[in-house]
């Protein structure tokens, strides 16, 4: 038994949210127990699989087929369940995309199992593993467990697991070729989904300034604004302020608004609601500024400032610049 990642790329580039699967497979077998591999598939994915085989997994299946070239829900259900079939494993991750929120649960349905959606995190006790989505928009977390037979399948939400953990090794490459037949391919690939355009992009930030319920009034947001600016970073902010039109939209950070992994995050005057801390905690480090020193914004912090916001920020700038020269 192990632990199966289902990554996904298109044509030829790997989706972001893979290598957060992957470090979440690995993490996972590493508490577990469990040897770790990992499936794409496509036409032609001879170059990814050689990308995997450089990390640390037990088996890479290179699964090729002339009619997954081209993504439909019927030929990648057809093709994971024999490779399923082959791998036997205990657990099946994916990414949660659009695309998995296509197939997969066809996929789990066909085997008569249920898939977990939209995991954030996880915990293994007595050799269990136990994992946490979210209800309500957020407002509420839940543990789940799988009861039954192998396999069990869930995804990953984006920003749970850092890519930056996946850790490298050597693994074998196994070419896997389903049978598959056009007959039994029932939907025609269209053209493919594509978001909305962002005025503000803060998935591609490096550095993020985000401001919350401590700034109070919307014409204090200028402090914090002024802190962005001498880093050079994107600002953002919690629900509460956009909700209020203090900014826009465009720059909520959390489960409803953008999911962001910065080298960078700075949360100002924000709390910790679980809706947010969603949105940044893959973040690669994490500053908060709060003058509440039970806030469970420090709890994911690695370096925290208890104090007042309209002192600490003006004091950051100041020192920031000088050190600009």
């Amino acid at each position: 038994m192990s632990i199966l990642a289902v990554l996904e790329q298109r044509a030829g580039v790997w989706h972001r949210m893979s290598w957060e699967t992957l470090a979440a497979a690995q993490q996972f077998g590493a508490e577990l127990g469990q040897p770790v591999s990992a499936a794409v598939i496509g036409g032609d994915v001879s170059a990814l699989a050689g990308e995997l085989a450089a990390k640390q997994l037990e088996r890479v299946y290179s699964v090729e087929h002339e009619l997954l070239r081209d993504y439909t829900p019927d030929g990648y259900a057809a093709a994971l369940r024999q490779v399923i079939a082959a791998a036997k494993p205990r657990l099946v991750l994916f990414p949660h995309t659009y695309q998995v929120r296509d197939f997969a649960p066809k996929l789990a349905t066909s085997l008569e199992r249920v898939m977990v959606c939209d995991v954030v995190s996880h915990r293994v006790e007595g050799g269990e593993l136990t994992l946490v989505r979210q209800l309500f928009q957020g407002k509420m977390n839940v543990d789940v467990r799988f009861a039954g037979e192998p396999p069990c399948f869930a995804s990953v939400q984006a920003g749970a697991y850092r890519a930056d953990k996946v850790a490298a090794g050597s693994a074998a490459v196994e070419k896997f070729t389903p049978e598959l037949s056009a007959a039994a391919i029932r939907t025609k690939p269209q053209d493919l989904f594509r978001e909305s355009q962002r005025a503000v992009d803060l998935t591609a930030a490096e550095i993020i300034v985000s401001v919350g319920r401590g700034i109070k009034e919307s014409e204090n947001i200028p402090v914090v604004q002024k802190l962005a600016e001498v880093l050079g970073a994107e600002l953002a902010a919690s629900r509460p302020i956009c909700d209020n039109g203090w900014l826009p939209m465009e720059r909520q950070v959390g489960s409803s608004g953008q999911t962001v992994s910065p080298k960078l995050y700075l949360a100002v005057g924000i709390s910790g609601a679980i809706q947010h801390l969603v949105g940044m905690k893959g973040s690669k480090t994490i500053v908060a500024i709060n003058k509440d020193p039970d806030a469970p914004i420090f709890e994911v912090a690695d370096y925290g400032i208890v104090g007042d916001l309209f002192q600490v920020v003006p004091a950051l700038v100041e020192e920031i610049q000088k050190a600009k020269g």
